[in-house]
């Protein structure tokens, strides 16, 4: 019996010291992914800095399902920026995911409770401006002047923007009935896309879906998970 007792008291020595090294390794992990999520705040001064893109509004240059670093868009402006944004009216030559101006991240309207959009900066207009002559005629539908145009005159300054995917984004988000937002003005601006991880958003995506419990619906488009989660959105088409 007290062989017996020795194997025993032996079994419980050799399973604390595991049981112990379980848990280090639990919080090991756990303080490695806060480290990485600190640094990358350090970097970018955004929290969330990484987003999942829901939607192909950026095709091809930002897919649907790619995961993206955002950075604080007055961080490392680029030239002749607008309160940190570089648009594509204004230095054709600095270029961002292939094509001219910087591509943003904003809130719609300023509305903190809708899933962000990230779609490109084509232009700057001040208040009150009739941009309609500064317009790409591509993208401001069938208006024909200014008055024909919404959002025009400006009714404040802001950001004129539109995203990639010419099949799906033919229009400035400034134009249409409704318009996905006013000109973005620079409060409303998240951030600016700085770096694309291919299909790592998807992970991020999957998860939202299963864990999503309630819907709105977009204001022109099909309905989309309401949640305040790093994802990013086009205001025309949720996927």
């Amino acid at each position: 019996m007290a062989g017996s007792d020795r194997r025993s008291s032996d079994g419980d020595e050799t399973e604390g010291p595991g049981g112990l090294m379980y848990v280090a390794d639990i919080v090991s992990s756990a303080g490695s992914v806060l480290l990485v999520g600190m640094l990358l705040f350090a970097v970018s001064g955004v929290w969330p800095p990484l987003v999942a893109i829901e939607s192909p509004s950026m095709d091809p240059h930002i897919k649907e399902g790619d995961l993206v670093f955002v950075m604080e868009e007055e961080r490392f402006s680029g030239p002749g920026d607008h309160e940190g944004v570089v648009t594509a009216a204004s230095d054709e030559s600095y270029r961002t995911f292939q094509q001219p101006g910087d591509v943003i991240v904003y809130e719609p309207d300023g509305n903190s409770r809708q899933t962000p959009i990230i779609h490109r900066s084509m232009l700057w207009v001040d208040a009150g401006e009739n941009w309609y002559d500064r317009a790409n005629q591509t993208y401001v539908g069938s208006a024909d002047s200014c008055d024909e145009l919404q959002n025009c005159p400006a009714p404040h300054a802001g950001f004129i923007t539109k995203g990639d995917n010419k099949v799906t984004n033919n229009r400035y988000d400034q134009v249409g009935s409704p318009p996905i937002s006013d000109p973005v003005k620079p409060g409303w601006v998240v951030g600016t896309a700085e770096i694309r991880v291919p299909l790592l958003g998807q992970v991020r995506l999957q998860w939202n879906r299963v864990g999503a419990t309630d819907v709105v619906t977009d204001e022109v488009g099909p309905t989309v998970p309401n949640k305040t989660g790093p994802t990013a959105v086009n205001g025309t088409t949720a996927g």
